[in-house]
């Protein structure tokens, strides 16, 4: 077989169109990936409004991408045909720049990003950089394992890298894609969780995931809420409304954090005296490396810590983006693809 299906966006604007390409041959450093599953996540819109800057189209999305090694190119020697891995956000980097000489990958001045600057896992086949890979533990189911990648890293990674300490009270806002793990993942840390949601609709779940407390922030004062527990040591922003942030930073304990892994535009409101008082902080997090990628998976398999997710064939890529972006979705979509 010389050809596979994929689903493309032609120009910024279009619906996702189904396609027959040719199976990509990958370079001397590239991989050739016969995926299984690709999540579909909130930063496919960039590729699909066309608001990453130097998107070439037509273009393949997709940066959950589960699946086995189909092909090495001639420079690879560490990774082997039928191997499964996954590939992230991240994808490659230049090991030439300040950023990667220090060993911050994530921050490199010439990283790619999957399937915003090569085609992506929206598609049966694709090619990735070597830098790009992680492997993926065999308990992991690859429709479960494919939003770790993304949703898991950037929750896992924000977090081990926050202020946080064992008995901590971490607050989770947005108990959605990324909060309904970043509840799992405090939880594991051994802290004391919060989880803050818009009505009662996800109390119940959020419980279920080790949430010790749960605020309804259409009936009660978060930060009075907060506050009466001793305030938030670390605050995990995870829904992309700046306002609901805003509303919450003074729910922060003395030396809180403030640590935002939702990725809106618009901008978060704070005084300086409101970080002056207690010495808070604000921090930002991007997801993570490949080797942070296998860290999220391997602790996820060892905790049993999966997303909540709906399936959906290759083919209906459209309907599924829809259910995503529309925030439909209980909590993660996947293309199950092979």
């Amino acid at each position: 077989m010389s050809s596979m299906k994929a689903m493309q966006i032609t120009e910024p604007g279009s619906d996702f169109i189904e396609v027959e390409k040719e199976i990509p041959s990958p370079d001397a450093n590239e991989v050739l990936i016969q995926v299984q599953a690709c999540g579909i996540c909130h930063s496919d819109a960039f590729v699909k409004d066309g608001t990453f800057p130097g998107i070439n189209y037509p273009r393949v999305p997709g940066h959950e991408v589960i699946g086995t090694i189909e092909e090495t190119g001639s420079n690879i020697s560490s990774w082997h045909k039928g191997q499964r891995i996954g590939v992230g956000w991240h994808g490659g980097h230049c090991f030439q720049c300040e950023a990667c000489r220090n060993g911050d990958f994530i921050n490199c001045e010439n990283a790619q990003v999957t399937g915003i600057h090569f085609d992506g896992g929206y598609a049966e086949y694709m090619t990735a950089p070597e830098s790009a890979l992680a492997s993926i533990p065999k308990s992991l189911d690859s429709a479960k394992a494919a939003p770790l990648l993304c949703a898991g890293i950037t929750t896992f990674n924000a977090l081990r890298n926050s202020n946080l300490e064992a008995g901590d009270i971490v607050a989770v806002q947005g108990i959605g894609g990324l909060g309904h793990l970043g509840v799992q993942y405090a939880q594991h840390f051994g802290c004391e969780v919060v989880a803050l949601s818009r009505g009662t609709e996800k109390k119940e779940l959020a419980q279920e995931l080790g949430a010790d407390h749960y605020i309804d922030t259409t009936t009660t004062d978060p930060v009075e809420k907060l506050q009466s527990l001793g305030g938030a040591d670390i605050i995990l922003a995870t829904a992309p409304s700046s306002k609901a942030i805003t509303e919450i930073v003074n729910g922060l304990a003395r030396n809180g954090q403030l640590m935002i892994v939702a990725a809106t535009v618009d901008p978060v409101e704070v005084s300086p005296m409101q970080l002056i008082t207690g010495r808070k902080s604000i921090t930002g997090w991007p997801s993570g490396s490949p080797k942070a990628s296998e860290d999220t998976l391997d602790f996820s398999a060892l905790k049993k810590i999966t997303p909540k997710i709906e399936t959906f064939p290759l083919q209906q890529a459209n309907e599924a983006y829809e259910r995503m972006i529309n925030n439909e979705a209980r909590f993660r979509v996947v293309l199950d693809i092979n």
